[in-house]
């Protein structure tokens, strides 16, 4: 039998031939090669164990302050992190995680860390709101 030939499978072909992840989906199944893409996204639980034995530099992103992962090493906003060599690694191969409220501000910290050369970046998709609803905490310090 034929998978294609069944009509109720067409749309999840689409969808994936379009490079749409579907929501039961993991992210690295439809992330691009960290290579070509310049860094990897992570999940909250990937991120959980990974802190558990933490061998990487954690920087929160998100302007203004809303919050923090228990072992952030830095605060450095999203739009000026190409600024701030002094806060990052000279290593260029040094493990970087970024972190904002909702994952776009780490996104694009991102790519600007992996344009400047940095070659092991993550950032945390859906950011300290998706860390919440995982049912980490996040704390506030004032």
């Amino acid at each position: 039998m034929n998978p294609f030939s069944k009509p109720r499978l067409l749309p999840v072909i689409v969808l994936l031939a379009c490079g749409l992840a579907l929501p039961w989906a993991p992210v690295r199944a439809f992330a691009q090669d960290a290579s070509e893409q310049g860094y990897v996204t992570l999940r909250s639980a990937e991120l959980a164990t990974m802190l558990a034995a933490k061998d990487f530099l954690l920087v929160n992103v998100h302007v203004p302050y809303e919050g923090e992962i228990e072992q952030t090493d830095a605060f450095i906003a999203f739009d000026k992190i190409g600024e701030t060599a002094t806060a990052l690694p000279d290593d260029k191969n040094a493990r970087i995680v970024l972190y904002c409220l909702s994952g776009r501000m780490s996104e694009i910290a991102a790519n600007e860390l992996a344009r400047l050369g940095y070659r092991r970046v993550s950032h945390l998709a859906g950011g300290m709101r998706d860390w919440q609803a995982t049912g980490f905490r996040v704390i506030e310090k004032k």
